[in-house]
């Protein structure tokens, strides 16, 4: 390793740079013996602009790298903890001065604020069932962001359509191997796809990545996990069956996950949909599970995976924990109450040692299954436990799934002082925080209940521990997201 250090003025613009916010620099690292530190500015590597951290990673698997920084000139006598402004609207200042600093096979020790340094890339499509369109006024800027980046699916497993890339795009996943990648097909059935998706021509880089069946046999190299988010009605029934029918076939393809249109009470100006009845979600099952057994006896997988959702609307026993398969796609709805139900309840007490009543708030979808899990608990003295279906008064009664749930929603459901105790799904809070989907903490609910307000666990036994011991939760059974990307918490580790 060697490390050198050379301040200079900022040379002219040449190729589009997109400066890189340090947020932190490894005590004894290379780059903190090169004096770099939070709030300096990567700009190349190699003497390349990079976009985000899988170009930063790949530069240096060259061997020897040079790095070149920034450091702006208001900001040369600043302490460490330095936080900058939004650097996709930075300017190197004409006085800002540049530094480079070189490594061989040794990783620099730097985190970046962002691992995308060019931005999110937006989505090219208007779906007919897309949730961002039916999102009700007053939230987070975050939660509008129509993101569709290939970068997100490879670091965090977002799905991503595929019809914004470029040819260059599609070149560097291939040539730097960014596999698996997530996909959303819906249908393998062009015509029904572009009805279904409708993506926008002038936002469409390159058309021959809308054919769907074509990137996937041009990604051959790559795995791919695939969504399909049914419609009743049009890519439902036979249409089902042929998207599983080309699925089967990929040997690139690991699986399909299947999903209902999720609706709220909030689409103006949008085609008319439903959701499915009982039958129809029976009818998704039935064809779902001659595919799974085949597959299985096939490709020693089941390969198509239905959400949870889809069992309670058909009424429906879930799956055995193994025919999940190590819940690859928990996020996405698959498997997640099997997956809460995994852990057992613990020993419990015969009785608590002072009575207590505890609320148990929950979606409309999961309340029963929920009320019978915790069935057990009601058998200690003491405790008074009930499970309530909270209504979603934000996205609209249509709305059942719990992760949907705000502090309004149940502001609305529970009376102050009703309890001691209310659990909420740990699914409502936004990453890392104990703030919900409008904003409101824990904290702020329980002065509004006059009750103490928890999250509940990842798990019935943590949940029971959460009840009986005010243990803390672990939140949600999923962690770093392409959601807390958007929100600004995409740590940039190197």
């Amino acid at each position: 390793m060697t490390a050198s250090t050379l301040f200079s003025p900022s040379p002219a613009p040449q190729d589009p740079v997109y400066p890189a916010p340090i947020k932190s620099v490894e005590p004894g690292s290379p780059a903190d013996r090169a004096g770099v530190r939070p709030g300096d500015l990567l700009l190349r590597v190699n003497g390349q602009a990079l976009t985000d951290v899988l170009a930063y990673r790949h530069a240096l698997q060259a061997g020897v790298a040079t790095l070149q920084l920034s450091r702006p000139a208001q900001e040369r006598e600043v302490a460490p903890g330095f936080v900058p402004q939004d650097h996709h609207t930075t300017r190197l200042d004409e006085e800002a001065l540049t530094y480079s600093f070189q490594v061989e096979w040794e990783d620099p020790g730097l985190e970046f604020e962002e691992v995308l340094f060019d931005g999110i890339r937006k989505c090219a499509n208007k779906c007919d069932f897309c949730y961002v369109h039916q999102m009700p006024r007053g939230f987070r800027k975050s939660l509008y962001v129509m993101d569709d980046d290939y970068r997100l699916s490879f670091l965090y497993g977002s799905f991503v359509t595929l019809t914004n890339l470029t040819e260059g795009d599609v070149q560097r996943i291939l040539n730097e191997n960014l596999s698996p990648l997530y996909v959303s097909v819906h249908a393998s059935n062009q015509e029904l796809r572009q009805d279904l998706m409708k993506w926008w021509k002038l936002k469409v880089k390159d058309q021959a990545v809308t054919q769907i069946q074509d990137m996937i046999e041009r990604l051959e190299s790559i795995d791919l996990y695939t969504q399909i988010v049914l419609l009743p009605g049009r890519n439902d029934g036979d249409n089902f069956d042929e998207t599983l029918s080309y699925l089967t076939s990929r040997p690139n393809v690991i699986s399909a996950a299947v999903v209902p249109i999720g609706l709220t009470d909030h689409r103006k100006n949008l085609p008319d949909v439903r959701t499915f009845t009982r039958e129809e979600a029976q009818d998704v099952l039935r064809r779902a599970n001659v595919w799974r057994r085949r597959m299985l006896a096939e490709r020693g997988t089941r390969f198509i995976f239905p959400s949870d959702e889809f069992y309670l609307l058909a009424g429906e026993a879930l799956p055995n924990e193994e025919e999940y398969e190590g819940f690859p796609m928990l996020e996405n709805g698959v498997g997640m109450i099997r997956d809460f139900l995994h852990e057992p309840l613990p020993e419990l007490p015969a009785a608590l040692p002072s009575p207590r009543r505890v609320i148990l708030g929950t979606g409309l979808l999961f309340a029963e299954s929920l009320d019978r899990a915790v069935e057990p608990l009601r058998a200690i003295e003491g405790l008074e436990i009930e499970v309530r279906a909270v209504e979603n008064k934000t996205f609209g009664k249509v709305t059942t799934v719990a992760g949907l749930l705000t502090g309004r929603c149940f502001r609305h459901a529970v009376s102050q002082g009703e309890a001691d105790l209310l659990i909420v799904p740990p699914t409502t809070l936004r990453y890392g925080t104990e703030l919900m989907l409008d904003n409101m903490s824990l904290t702020e609910l329980s002065a509004d209940l006059r009750m103490t307000v928890r999250a509940g666990g990842s798990t019935l036994g943590e949940l029971a521990r959460v009840i009986l011991q005010d243990a803390a939760s672990s939140g949600p059974q999923f962690g770093m997201s392409a959601h807390a990307v958007k929100d600004g918490g995409g740590r940039g580790q190197a």
